[in-house]
């Protein structure tokens, strides 16, 4: 009796270590993405009255959960019974990726024209300014939703050679990881301004404090411009990797060049041509309309 209960002891000890090698290597596999979803949702958390700020992220943190909560036993049906599915659906989520990282690329050298400006902002009555902040919350976790998705396909397939049960252990493992982690984040870069301030009224003008607090006020938007640019070529790099190690073809393309390089032209071209054919079905259906 004894012998058994250590010897299930023992199984479980192995299985915990099992996952958590998965884990890793999972989690490494989802930085790119989470690297964006991070920039993304810093982006989109920012800029409210700071006593939003918190009350958005709390919101749009829900709203990331239920994402997950949705995605994830359909994506264990998939593996369980249409795995081939998985594969597609991972590689039509990378021509997304593709395309949303070439479309940034695009705006660096094309800049659209924003509606509204800061004073525009000031100048809206307090319901238009919750009104824009129900917007931003959903727009948010709409695009937490996309990008939930490919950490969750991507997480799956890397384990997609393990039983049912191990899958369903270290995606759930790497859905929570993603959450918590980039909106933990978030939640101190935004905040970080708030932070630097009190040190400054603190400090009354002089000393180390003072000196830390100022530099955190003024580096928050440039810590978020870099997060949009680092999740820009992660993007890239994670949408490459994708098409270099699900199609054939493409894995016998660049052979020669580093496999960093590789993937980023890879994502990077795939991601012009998908750009390129949406501008040209816009430009379609706007003669149709016109």
């Amino acid at each position: 009796m004894a012998s058994g209960f250590f010897a299930l002891l023992d199984d479980i000890a192995a299985l915990m270590d099992d996952v958590a090698v998965l884990s890793k290597v999972t989690t490494k596999k989802t930085a790119g993405i989470l690297g964006d979803d991070l920039a993304v949702n810093a982006e989109k958390a920012s800029g409210f009255v700071s006593s939003r700020e918190i009350p958005v992220l709390w919101a749009i943190s829900k709203g990331s959960f239920v994402n997950k909560l949705i995605i994830l036993p359909i994506a264990f049906l998939l593996s369980a019974f249409l795995p081939t599915a998985v594969t597609i659906i991972l590689v039509l989520g990378g021509v997304y990726l593709a395309f949303e990282g070439a479309e940034k690329v695009y705006e660096v050298f094309v800049p659209h024209k924003h509606l509204e400006t800061a004073e525009d902002a000031q100048s809206l009555s307090e319901d238009a300014v919750l009104e824009q902040e129900k917007k931003k919350i959903k727009s948010a976790i709409l695009t937490d939703f996309i990008l939930s998705v490919e950490i969750v396909i991507i997480a799956l397939g890397s384990v997609l050679e393990q039983t049912l049960m191990m899958q369903i252990i270290v995606v759930s493992i790497v859905a929570i990881i993603a959450t918590v982690g980039v909106y933990g984040i978030v939640a101190l870069i935004v905040r970080m301004d708030d932070f630097g301030l009190r040190l400054v009224r603190v400090s009354k003008g002089k000393g180390v404090l003072f000196f830390i607090g100022n530099m955190l006020v003024q580096s928050l938007p440039y810590v978020i411009k870099s997060l949009s640019i680092i999740g820009t070529i992660a993007l890239l790099l994670v949408a490459g990797g994708i098409f270099v190690h699900n199609i054939a073809y493409l894995h016998h393309v660049l052979e020669s060049w580093p496999s960093l390089i590789k993937e980023f032209v890879v994502g990077l071209v795939v991601g012009l041509l998908a750009l390129l054919l949406f501008k040209l079905v816009m430009k379609v259906v706007g003669m149709f309309r016109g």
